[in-house]
């Protein structure tokens, strides 16, 4: 039994607590007795309870002047609202705080003291005894104080605190969410201040906020107190770790972009009650990450232990102590946006045209939305919003919440993907486009927009109106056939929407399309910056490299994320990998390329593939290629990678380059690794029995296999006419292919655009008896379906 009546310590009271404590305090106690022992940091604190706030409240006879300040209120006139709040933030304040409680209050803060030492510096949270439900976040509600030291400043910061129940933004969301202010009690968490200022702070989710999908922690942050980063006010840094290898064992960050930065929130010295100003991080923090790896990965551990606990999805605000170098959890709530979503349907936004591109950020809500701009400076223009509007804002805060309840779409130029804006986006279901940087200066007030967040992470806004359509498929009803139906996929941003679609797997992953978008630089270039002639390719090549300690860790750490994020995305199902299969000319393309790839008359049949792995001119770069995928399948754990090498002319050459790639350690057998070869080259089905000594399986490429039986090079617009997969030569080498794989005992699969394209492709392949087809995955669902009944009704007429 707690010595106060009015004050509980944290070890007082748990996760059923809430009528007491409310949410917030009620999942810090609930932590701090049921997790301390497993390793989860939390800061010691006491709050007060339900009936210390209705004590003030009866104390001051405050109940009749909150009802005439609050009853017949129409929360949706901004400016009575906004009368309507000060008013009843005076009353409360200016009841004080009784004796009694006082008295509880600092003899807690001494105890505090006692633990700590004398100048242990304390937060005041509130907790409201309504928020934090699994269907309604309160989060930002109602105020903080920080840094708080002395009893005169925390009694004060109490009384704010107590009175921020009826901020405007609090207000309105209460009677959006149809709470009774009156039945609704604060509750005060007063906590040591973890000194997030000297280091870094942020917000990680048990799950992906953009998709919904579940097996990974997001993570965020940036430098300074966390109240940037959930705010927006700056472009943080961001980190996936993957749970389940997480929690088999391997210790890897799966993915990270490094964010801006650009401010950092911190104290301003003086004075017993802290006041905070934001000041410009160095250039030299900004371009490397607020955290290390091994910071990421003891915060997922973390992250997976909270959820294991609470068994559910959780939003987590975490923080480094600048002065003792450890991590904290300062508060854990049901996450109550990405895990509503139903997983029965997959909704598809498809942008139908491209446009002029006025800005682009990071995209919040993988959806489309077109109108008129509405450029908003300040809280007291927030009258002028009219509904169906774009929002366009430096930032946006809790108060413009009765505006972007009406918005057809978000854009600030400040914010990451787990700050205020994008966490209300997704709560109502509109897109948003975050830290565009430049969005009010660029968008201009009045003119039709079209915001798309459909294009992976960049969030882009279109000038004027670009039409799209909206594609909803029914998932959780769908068979498996035999025939597995796996997905071509290449861009890493798409891969965790696109697990939901029913499949068996990756049947194609192209290398080239992550080279192309996260890499941008020809791998000899990386390694040999010296030959490169261009004085800009070498600038932007100097640029990109920043935070990395050469060129070839950028290309490693680069490839692997995103190989390693598709991995993930469809774990444990199997992910074949197809090497780098770039032309000499596309190869040229990329920034620094030109140095180091010769011209070709026609690269469609020269230097590509398998040729370049252990040639003198590549050999180095296919053995940062090697790199990468060790790191994918060893320290990441990754092993539902399989290998596959593209255009294998001749025998001997498969066994030159799977000598190389053991040599580079990857053995085909050891751990589990499975080695494919591309059949696109005639002489691979003509000597197929002598490739499957040496290969696990065959994935047919249909487009280069129809290319060179028929002797058409598809990228002649004169000859396209004559290039056609549906050929009765074409099926007969890809039947003598699958009927040869049969024969030897390995898999045999198709990843080319033939079935995604023609239904009787799909149709002959089955009936060939194929063991795979990979598709596209807008016509995964229609040909699972067509497969399905081909099989029926293979099965009735025997």
């Amino acid at each position: 039994m707690s010595q106060f009546k009015y004050v509980r310590f944290f070890e007082e009271f748990g996760i059923e607590d809430v009528p007491l404590v409310g949410g917030k305090n009620a999942s810090l106690g609930e932590m701090y007795q049921k997790l301390s022992g497993q390793g989860i940091r939390v800061p010691h604190g006491f709050a007060t309870t339900a009936d210390a706030y209705k004590h003030i409240l009866d104390s001051a006879n405050a109940w009749d002047a909150l009802h005439e300040a609050l009853d017949d209120l129409d929360a949706d006139d901004v400016t009575a609202l906004a009368r309507a709040g000060k008013r009843a933030r005076e009353i409360v304040y200016g009841a004080g705080i009784p004796a009694d409680l006082a008295a509880e209050i600092v003899g807690a803060y001494r105890m505090l003291q006692e633990e700590y030492g004398e100048d242990v510096s304390l937060a005041v949270r509130s907790s409201a005894t309504a928020e934090d439900l699994p269907t309604a976040s309160f989060a930002g509600q109602q105020e903080t104080f920080l840094n708080i030291t002395g009893s005169e400043s925390l009694l004060d910061a109490c009384r704010r605190c107590f009175a921020s129940l009826f901020t405007d933004r609090a207000i309105h969301y209460r009677v959006d969410q149809g709470f009774d202010h009156f039945k609704v009690s604060l509750s005060i968490g007063i906590m040591k201040m973890v000194r997030s200022d000297l280091a870094a702070s942020g917000v990680m989710f048990t799950i992906d906020t953009e998709s919904g999908f579940n097996d990974v922690v997001f993570i965020t942050g940036a430098y300074g107190l966390g109240e940037n980063v959930v705010q927006g006010a700056v472009d943080p840094d961001e980190f996936y770790v993957h749970k389940p290898t997480y929690l088999a064992g391997h210790r890897a960050v799966l993915r990270r972009l490094v964010g801006d930065k650009a401010v950092k929130m911190v104290f301003v010295e003086g004075g017993t009650r802290a006041t905070t100003r934001n000041i410009p991080s160095p250039k030299a923090d900004r371009a490397r990450f607020c955290i290390s790896d091994e910071d990421v990965l003891e915060l997922a551990g973390y992250a997976c232990t909270i959820e294991q606990h609470y068994k559910r999805p959780m939003d987590i605000e975490w923080a480094k102590d600048g002065l003792d170098g450890k991590l904290y959890i300062v508060q854990a709530r049901p996450e109550t946006a990405a895990s509503q979503r139903s997983s029965a349907t997959v909704e598809s936004y498809v942008l139908e045209g491209r446009g002029e591109v006025l800005t682009e950020g990071r995209s919040v809500g993988e959806k489309i939305a077109a109108g008129t701009a509405k450029r908003i400076d300040h809280l007291k223009n927030l009258s002028d919003f009219q509904p169906g509007q774009v929002l366009v804002a430096d930032t946006t805060t809790p108060d413009w919440e009765p505006v972007m309840k009406i918005a057809a779409a978000i854009v600030t130029n400040r914010g990451g993907r787990t700050c205020h804006a994008a966490i209300i986006a997704r709560e109502l279901g509109i897109p948003a486009v975050v830290g565009a940087g430049d969005a009010t200066t660029r968008v201009k007030d009045g003119e039709v927009v079209t915001v798309s967040c459909v294009e992976g992470d960049t969030g882009r806004v279109y000038r004027g109106e670009v039409g799209f359509h909206v594609e909803s498929t029914a998932v959780a009803d769908v068979e498996r056939p035999r025939t597995k139906i796996m997905i071509n996929l290449g861009n890493p941003d798409l891969a965790f929407k696109t697990s939901f679609l029913p499949n068996d797997g990756v049947g194609l992953a192209r290398m080239e399309f992550i080279v192309g978008e996260y890499i941008k630089v020809h791998p000899m270039a990386l390694l040999h910056p010296e030959k490169v002639g261009d004085a800009e390719a070498l600038r932007t090549i100097e640029r990109l490299l920043r935070g990395y300690t050469d060129g070839a860790e950028y290309f490693v750490q680069r490839l692997s994320e995103g190989i390693g994020t598709i991995a993930a995305a469809f774990w444990p199902k199997p992910v074949v990998v197809r090497m780098s299969d770039f032309k000499t000319n596309e190869y040229a393309s990329l920034i620094g390329g030109s140095a180091f790839e010769p011209v070709e008359a026609n690269p469609m049949i020269g230097f590509r593939g398998a040729s370049r792995y252990a040639h003198p001119a590549y050999a180095e770069g296919f053995a940062l290629e090697c790199r990468a995928m060790r790191r994918v399948r060893e320290d990441m754990g990754l092993t539902n990678v399989i290998i596959m090498l593209p255009f294998v002319r001749r025998v001997a050459e498969a066994d030159l380059v799977l000598q190389t790639m053991a040599d580079l350690g990857l053995r085909r057998g050891e751990n589990g690794l499975k080695v494919y070869a591309m059949c696109e080259i005639p002489n691979n089905v003509i000597l197929l029995d002598q490739f499957a000594k040496r290969f696990d399986g065959f994935s047919i490429g249909s487009n280069d296999l129809t290319q060179l039986t028929l002797g058409v090079d598809r990228d002649s617009e004169i000859v396209a006419f004559d290039y056609d997969e549906r050929d009765d030569g074409v099926k007969e080498m890809i039947r003598l292919a699958v009927e040869g794989c049969q024969r030897n005992g390995i898999h045999s699969g198709l990843c080319g655009q033939a079935p995604s394209d023609y239904p009787d492709m799909a149709e002959f392949l089955v009936r060939c008896g194929i063991d795979s087809i990979s598709l596209n995955p807008d016509v995964v669902v229609k040909t699972t379906r067509q497969i399905l009944e081909l099989e029926r009704q293979a099965v009735a007429q025997n």
